[in-house]
């Protein structure tokens, strides 16, 4: 029979009674009517978590892959609906972490590549005056990263390693480090991008020593020979001297060493030519070195991929084919025995529940806003735990969904404050102009490790900041502290069940859709115990 006419007779077939037969007989036709039934919500879901149509794709095929591979494990009493959707959720949040990774990576590369522009020379004049000044802007840390990057040119896995950190944070705090510098230096008139900064740094920042003070440092101190310190004095002076002052003083050095120097001497020439000797050799062998890492990766590639097409070769074969069958009964006696334990079976349904109420959520109109990427799996079955008595129908989805709305807005809000009391206290009282430049801020409170939220997320979207506006701008100097400085926008989706946030440099607060007044809610952990937040506001 025609493929297309098994397909139309199994319409009345149930996920799981297609799940078996695709499993015991490797059917195409019953994983097609699955992928047929289901493609729309997992693209769909792909969708909204990648916010990309080319990364959807790409999560909707590995989704489906996933399922065919696993086909033979599924429980009996699985729902495919909430099995796929949190597939495709955790395929969606590991590939958006790839891509960052890779995003990371380019733009590392990008920043290499405007290292070695050559014309830097008219930048350097203009900021080279200011730059230390705006070094000692940043804190100790940050000033060691850009030491590395760009006075000593360390890649960023290298300024990574000898600092002890991964290399996408090492990343991230160069990238806010270099927009610190470029705001100093436009203070003083001076308007660069962070990348020509970076460039004109790299480029000039180091410059050679005076000739001959290597080698006279380096005879002073391996010599062994006896120097007053009236001629160290002179030679260090001599630095600054004209040239017939050097040469007189350098003759007296000479007749105070003697012969003891210059054989010093021409040991470190021939230390340096050593060294010179081994750096050209480094050069060659590096790009060979290069080539055997990448082969060796090749190799173990084909060695996993060899090992992957023999298991699953092995499926085939009948004694793999029994082993499966035992273990399929294996699993079902030890699901019976679990069906009898009334807290597993209570765990499962509340589980079942909160997955059926979060498509309830994503599927519904008006119901969903970006701030619920910050819950976590926690989070949903918390939402419906709190009532024991819980029925499933649209009164209850609208009042859950709204009291998760809620929780989503108050999990931003309480990195908000934070970030935006570090905004202020950066730019010395200094307001933002749109809440999207906190952003920075945002993602480093988002990625702190005491922080809860959901795992897919690991910065915040620019969606997430377009329904906050300022309620003021410029300098907090005329401000009180409870004063609130951002506000969100966008409408209430249900007036009955929805909260208004309202967020300032020390708490926020939430109310119905006419708030009165801001009652503070404070984040635990403030920063700002020394007030360096609190003597910009103006009671203070």
């Amino acid at each position: 029979m025609a493929l297309a006419g098994i397909i139309h007779q199994m319409p009345d077939a149930n996920d799981m009674d297609l799940i078996r037969q695709f499993a015991r007989d490797n059917s195409e036709a019953a994983f097609t009517e699955l992928v047929r039934r289901h493609i729309n919500l997992v693209y769909s879901v792909a969708r909204r978590c990648t916010g990309n149509d080319g990364d959807a794709h790409d999560v909707t095929q590995a989704v489906f892959i996933i399922l065919a591979r696993k086909a033979a494990g599924l429980r009996e009493k699985t729902l495919l609906t909430g099995w796929l959707y949190e597939t495709t959720r955790f395929a969606a949040a590991r590939l958006l972490r790839t891509n960052a990774r890779r995003h990371a990576r380019e733009q590392e590369a990008y920043m290499q590549s405007t290292l070695n522009e050559a014309d830097t020379a008219a930048i350097w004049e203009k900021l080279s005056p200011h730059l230390e000044t705006a070094m000692g802007k940043l804190n100790a840390a940050d000033r060691t990263l850009l030491v590395l990057r760009f006075y000593e040119n360390k890649s960023g896995p290298e300024a990574a390693a000898l600092l002890g950190i991964r290399e996408d944070a090492a990343h991230k705090r160069v990238t806010r480090a270099l927009e610190k510098l470029r705001k100093v230096f436009m203070k003083r008139g001076v308007t660069l991008t962070a990348a020509a900064i970076a460039g004109a740094v790299s480029a000039n920042s180091v410059q050679a020593a005076p000739a001959g003070l290597a080698a006279i440092i380096s005879t002073t101190a391996l010599s062994g020979t006896t120097i007053t310190t009236a001629a160290v004095l002179a030679v260090t002076k001599a630095i600054a001297m004209t040239t017939l002052q050097k040469a007189i003083i350098t003759t007296a050095l000479v007749a105070t060493v003697g012969a003891g120097v210059f054989e010093a001497h021409q040991n470190s020439q021939l230390r340096e030519q050593n060294q010179t000797l081994q750096q050209q050799q480094a050069s060659l062998t590096e790009p060979l070195a290069q080539l055997q890492r990448e082969r060796n990766d090749a190799n173990n590639q084909l060695s996993s991929l060899e090992a992957e097409i023999e298991k699953l070769k092995s499926y085939s074969s009948e004694d793999e084919l029994l082993r499966l069958r035992g273990e399929v009964a294996r699993l079902k006696t030890a699901e019976a025995q679990s069906e009898n334990d009334p807290i597993e079976a209570a765990a499962k349904a509340w589980g079942q529940k909160a997955s059926r109420l979060k498509l309830w959520v994503e599927q519904t109109p008006g119901q969903s806003i970006p701030e619920l990427l910050l819950l976590s799996t926690e989070s949903w079955m918390n939402g419906i735990l709190g009532s024991p008595n819980w029925v499933e129908s649209t009164n209850n989805y609208a009042f859950f969904a709204g009291v998760l709305r809620t929780a989503a807005k108050a999990r931003l809000a309480e990195i908000m404050v934070p970030a935006l009391g570090d905004y202020i206290v950066a730019n010395n009282g200094q307001l933002p102009d749109n809440p999207s430049e906190l952003k920075p801020y945002l993602n480093t409170y988002l990625n702190a490790p005491n922080r809860q939220t959901s795992d897919s997320v690991i910065e915040i979207p620019d969606t997430m900041l377009q329904d906050y506006e300022m309620l003021h701008t410029g300098n907090v100097s005329s401000l009180s502290q409870s004063e609130p400085l951002i506000i969100e926008k966008s409408p209430i989706q249900n007036a009955q069940y929805d909260a208004l946030f309202k967020i300032g440099a020390f708490g926020y607060s939430h109310a119905g859709v006419s708030p009165n007044g801001m009652s503070m809610s404070v984040p635990e952990g403030s920063r700002y115990a020394d007030g360096r937040l609190e003597k910009l506001f103006k009671d203070q």
